[in-house]
């Protein structure tokens, strides 16, 4: 996507992405207060939720590769792609096994957690989400949700907590490097083959 030639803006925001030097986070319940994640660390999490239509295929890679090998989350791990088409080729690619070792409950693709209306965490749970919304009782009945991206969602399930900044770069980095070109590939329809084989309805 590139914007118009002649397009006019109410405002332009430049932010410089070499001072962001850790994760960012939406804090409980309300996605305009946000914090870095050392603010924040240290903070026990009951569950963890990778899913919401804002996700795409590269975010469950960049989650799955952090998580392979690793043993079981010390969180309760919700696994939730957005599509049918996403859920084919991420089993096709063997992550549902990666999700599976780590002791993930996988959803069927839709809105899980994100919405509360396929699932609900237990009551007064908190809980680190990467949907766009953290409203009160959408997750649960007085949960407390974080949001912020799956790959320090991955480092948050294996965690159980927040980690720290270092932490997350010690257990994300190594696993994404020299990845990012295949992890973050999306699946752009008008370059897929074969599309006959999903089922969409």
């Amino acid at each position: 996507m590139s914007a118009d030639e002649n397009a006019e803006y109410a405002a332009v925001i430049e932010i410089d992405l070499n001072e962001i030097t850790e994760p960012i986070l939406c804090c409980p319940n309300d996605p305009d207060d946000v914090k870095k994640l050392s603010d924040v660390q240290g903070e026990k999490i009951d569950d963890v939720f990778i899913g919401s239509c804002m996700t795409n295929i590269g975010h469950f890679r960049a989650a799955g590769e952090v998580l392979d090998g690793e043993g079981f989350a010390d969180a309760n791990l919700w696994i939730c792609p957005p599509t049918k088409m996403d859920e084919v080729q991420l089993k096709k690619e063997g992550y549902y096994s990666k999700f599976s070792a780590a002791g993930a409950r996988i959803e069927i693709p839709g809105c899980s957690l994100c919405m509360g209306n396929q699932a609900r965490v237990r009551d007064n749970a908190v809980v680190f989400s990467t949907s766009t919304r953290n409203f009160n009782n959408r997750l649960g009945n007085g949960a407390q949700v974080y949001l912020s991206s799956a790959e320090l969602a991955a480092a948050v399930a294996l965690k159980g907590a927040l980690p720290t900044p270092a932490e997350y770069l010690n257990v994300v980095e190594p696993k994404l490097e020299d990845k990012t070109a295949e992890i973050y590939t999306y699946m752009n329809f008008n370059q897929m083959v074969g599309l006959g084989e999903f089922s969409f309805s």
